[in-house]
């Protein structure tokens, strides 16, 4: 039987309850060609505070070379502090640089069961990703602003290569979609009619685009690519920016599809990858049973579909489709599970178990 190693961040405030319940589902979906052996990482905020550092140059080596995959917890404490201010214990940039994980790919999917906050949209209205440039970009100065009380400048960096992998990465993924019924269509988006930095990112995308004559391309800057998210989100199928860029619009996209806590991600290099919900650790929800798992345990399913286990992959989608459609699982208005983590993970694996009978 293959063995897949697997690296575990539980993370900071809910993150423990939400990891707890991927986990179980992922018992629930392996064990017949393969398992999954797990290794817990010490990292993210809590980390910081009792070591001086978020994540350690052992674990930051374990998670590229020694592992197959990491699945990732929300992080972060909101008095867990640098000294200039900001916050201590994230792994954003620790990870995604340090990995050199170039592609941040974020699904927003409206989902059955699941209300929008964009009146008269149903499950699978909404179904697109973001492809989200990770390692420049305005997020390129993290940690390296310069500047005083009175004034301080933060340099947004895009570079050619980065930009063509990333590019090449959306149009990829952009193919495969197309295979399953999509669009097959990639939409740039970026403020090149102001900055130099976005005008050549989308002249580099302009050029990997001639290496994909089957897939179709749409250009749209990024204040009416907000506004389009909202008024007609159905038309989308893959969206590539610049890294600060993703952050923001992704958010907005999870706006519309019930709550970012419904949304994953996967951070995704050449060999190296994680795989995280998109929200933070909430720690005022911490052990109330109130936690959603649902991002958590999509970012499982996409870990499956990177390993190769496609077919367990979707027998989680299915199963999660299934239990929010039938109210077995529900979600609040307010983007909170009934019952919690382990609510939802029990009628998840209650499912999967009564379909492997």
């Amino acid at each position: 039987m293959r063995t897949h190693r697997i690296a575990l961040i539980r993370g900071d405030g809910i993150g423990p309850e939400l990891v707890e319940a991927a986990v179980a589902v992922l018992g629930a979906v392996t064990g017949q060609d393969y398992r999954l052996d797990y290794v817990e990482v010490d990292a993210g905020a809590d980390t910081y505070r009792r070591t001086g550092t978020a994540c350690s140059a052992e674990n930051l080596e374990l998670l590229r070379t020694g592992v197959d995959a990491t699945l990732k917890g929300p992080v972060g404490l909101p008095d867990v502090r640098l000294p200039d201010g900001t916050e201590a214990g994230l792994l954003g940039g620790v990870l995604r640089v340090g990995l050199d994980l170039f592609a941040n790919i974020r699904p927003v999917t409206l989902l059955p069961g699941v209300s929008s906050a964009l009146a008269g949209r149903a499950a699978g209205d909404i179904d697109y990703v973001i492809v989200r440039e990770n390692t420049e970009g305005l997020y390129a100065s993290r940690g390296k602003g310069v500047g005083n009380r009175w004034a301080v400048s933060d340099t947004l960096m895009t570079t050619r290569e980065g930009t063509l992998r990333v590019c090449r990465r959306a149009f990829e993924l952009a193919r495969e979609r197309g295979k399953s019924g999509k669009s097959g269509t990639v939409t740039c988006v970026d403020k090149s009619n102001v900055l130099r930095s976005h005008a050549l990112f989308r002249d580099v995308f302009r050029e990997v685009a001639q290496d994909y004559p089957d897939i179709g391309t749409e250009f749209l800057y990024a204040d009416a690519a907000a506004q389009a998210l909202v008024l007609r989100p159905h038309e989308f199928d893959v969206l590539v920016m610049e890294n600060f860029l993703g952050d923001v619009l992704s958010d907005l996209g999870g706006a519309t599809v019930g709550g970012i806590s419904v949304c994953p991600s996967g951070n995704l290099g050449e060999r190296v990858a994680y795989f995280e919900p998109i929200h933070g650790s909430a720690p005022d929800l911490a052990g109330r049973g109130l936690a959603n798992p649902v991002g958590q345990i999509l970012a499982a399913a996409l870990m499956l579909d990177h390993l190769g286990h496609h077919r367990d992959g979707a027998r989680i989608r299915r199963a999660l489709d299934t239990a929010l459609a039938s109210g077995r699982v529900r979600i609040t208005a307010e983007g909170a599970a009934v019952g919690g983590p382990a609510a939802v993970a029990d009628a998840l694996v209650s499912l999967l178990d009564e379909e492997s009978r």
